[in-house]
């Protein structure tokens, strides 16, 4: 798939099949988010995968717009640690790249995924950081379902392009 294709035509998905994802295509997700642009090269993020029904399940009860029944719910967190020479929230900026570099390269595997955020709710980052058994400085940003589409899956990709919204200057 050619990059631009791949980047108009991702959609979220939220209904998957039941098929387990294989862990070479986890593997390739996981070089594509840590393939990321990040500030000063810090790479800030470490990248929790839930395949177990048991973690799966428990992100899903904490995350009350996200009981999606994917294959694997892939956590991207920031380390705070890594965050120190720059003494700034970039590190946030640097995981929406990362999770939009995943959410691309699924659509690339014929995966389906869909974003639900965590951050900036400081109450479900804690929530689910202890779900993740992740230590203190290792904090949520989003949760992104991941799977295989169902068969039948009725999403749309819409336009989104707006020209109105465009300042040549």
């Amino acid at each position: 798939m050619e990059t631009i294709d791949a980047i108009l035509s991702r959609k979220s998905i939220r209904a998957f099949e039941e098929k387990e994802v294989e862990d070479e295509k986890i593997e390739i997700l996981m070089k594509a988010g840590m393939a990321a642009p990040s500030a000063m090269n810090t790479q800030p993020w470490e990248f929790y995968v839930c395949k177990s029904e048991e973690s799966k399940k428990a992100i899903k009860d904490v995350m009350a717009f996200g009981k999606y029944n994917a294959g694997i719910i892939i956590v991207p967190c920031v380390r705070e640690m890594a965050t120190i020479p720059l003494r700034h929230d970039l590190c946030y900026c640097d995981l929406g790249a990362a999770s939009e570099n995943i959410l691309l390269a699924a659509h690339d595997l014929g995966l389906g995924a869909v974003w639900c955020a965590v951050y900036p709710d400081k109450n479900k980052m804690k929530t689910i950081r202890k779900v993740l058994e992740a230590p203190i400085g290792v904090t949520p940003y989003c949760c992104l379902y991941v799977g295989y589409p169902a068969k039948d899956d009725k999403s749309k990709v819409k336009e989104k392009y707006d020209e109105k919204r465009v300042k040549i200057l």
